[in-house]
């Protein structure tokens, strides 16, 4: 059973972007499923690096298009972009120095992240999106 289970409260209607909220949530539930088989740690490097990687990226479409329709909310959304990229940078430090409780920190932390963020800082800028006509 899945970790998170997409559904309508975790869209912003933005397809573009519920794509790659959708990709996160995916890479989450891997390493939820992982831990789960008791690989955790054999995905754990990677999970992490792809999500650093992911979000940079992800993150930068969000941002592109919070200065194209100059977003009013721009500085403190970007401020938990900011927070989350450092929180799993230290997560992953912690991981290569064979902290053993790194795992399931983590998956805890992305969960309720991506969950409260999504449905709380994104969900915010939806209908600011749509009334720019983005979709």
């Amino acid at each position: 059973m899945s970790l998170i289970t997409w559904d309508e409260s975790l869209s912003v209607k933005v397809a573009e972007i519920d794509s790659q909220h959708r990709k996160l949530v995916a890479m989450i539930n891997e390493l939820h499923d992982a831990m789960k088989s008791g690989k955790g740690k054999d995905v754990m490097g990677r999970i992490l690096s792809g999500l650093i990687s992911y979000t940079d990226s992800h993150f930068k479409v969000e941002e592109k298009y919070f200065a194209q329709f100059k977003y009013p909310d721009t500085a403190a959304h970007v401020k938990e972009h900011v927070a989350f990229v450092k929180k799993v940078t230290e997560f992953q430090i912690d991981f290569e120095g064979g902290r053993l409780t790194v795992s399931i920190d983590t998956l805890y932390f992305l969960r309720d992240w991506l969950q409260g963020h999504i449905k709380g800082t994104d969900k915010k800028y939806s209908a600011f999106f749509h009334e720019n006509g983005l979709r």
